[in-house]
C-alpha cells in the first residue's frame, strides 16, 4: 500500500501556519494591535480551507487535526481552553459540507467561504470571550476595530498565498 506524501505535508504545513500566525502577529504587532485596530491572523483556517477544497481526499483525519490545532492554539496563544478547540473543528465540518455543493471551487468562491469562516470564527471568539468577561467592547466597536481589519488582512494573505498553497494540495499525491 502506497503512503501519500500528504500524510506528512499536511501536518508540517499546519504547523507552519500555526507558527506564522504568531510570528506575523509579533513582527507586525505595532501595526496590527493599536488603540484603533486589533487584527487577528487566521493562517490555520486558510490551511484548512485550502485542504478541504483542494486536497480533502488526500488529508487523513482532518477533524483530529482541527481539534488538535484548536487545542494547541487555545493553550499557546489564549490560555483559555476550549474556545478554538470547539470552533475550528466546527468550521472544518461546515466547509466539508459546503464542498458537496461547490466541489473544487474557483478562487472567488473559496475566498468568500474563507471570509465567512473568518467571520464565524472571530465572532464566536468575541461572544465566547464576552460570556467569560474577557471582552469589554460593544459589538459595533468589535466589528470596526477587529472584524473588518481582520478580514482585510486575511484577504491580502489569501490572495498572496492562494496559488502556492493550492499547488501544494493539488500537486502532491
Amino acid at each position: 500500500m502506497e503512503t501519500s506524501k500528504m500524510k506528512y505535508v499536511f501536518p508540517v504545513g499546519l504547523f507552519l501556519a500555526f507558527l506564522l500566525d504568531g510570528t506575523l502577529s509579533s513582527i507586525l504587532a505595532s501595526q496590527m494591535f493599536t488603540s484603533n485596530v486589533a487584527i487577528e491572523s487566521r493562517l490555520i483556517l486558510l490551511w484548512f480551507v485550502m485542504a478541504i477544497f483542494y486536497g480533502d481526499e488526500k488529508v487523513e483525519h482532518i477533524y483530529v487535526w482541527a481539534f488538535l490545532s484548536g487545542l494547541l492554539f487555545d493553550v499557546y496563544y489564549t490560555g483559555f481552553l476550549g474556545i478554538m478547540t470547539i470552533i475550528v473543528p466546527f468550521i472544518v465540518y461546515l466547509n466539508r459540507e459546503a464542498t458537496q455543493f461547490f466541489g473544487k471551487a474557483p478562487f472567488i468562491m473559496v475566498l468568500l467561504i474563507y471570509l465567512i469562516d473568518i467571520t464565524i470564527l472571530t465572532a464566536m471568539n468575541y461572544f465566547a470571550f464576552s460570556l467569560i468577561g474577557q471582552a469589554s467592547t460593544q459589538f459595533d466597536e468589535f466589528v470596526m476595530r477587529v472584524l473588518w481589519p481582520t478580514l482585510v488582512y486575511n484577504i491580502a494573505l489569501f490572495v498572496i498565498l492562494f496559488v502556492p498553497v493550492k499547488r501544494v494540495f493539488t500537486d502532491i499525491s
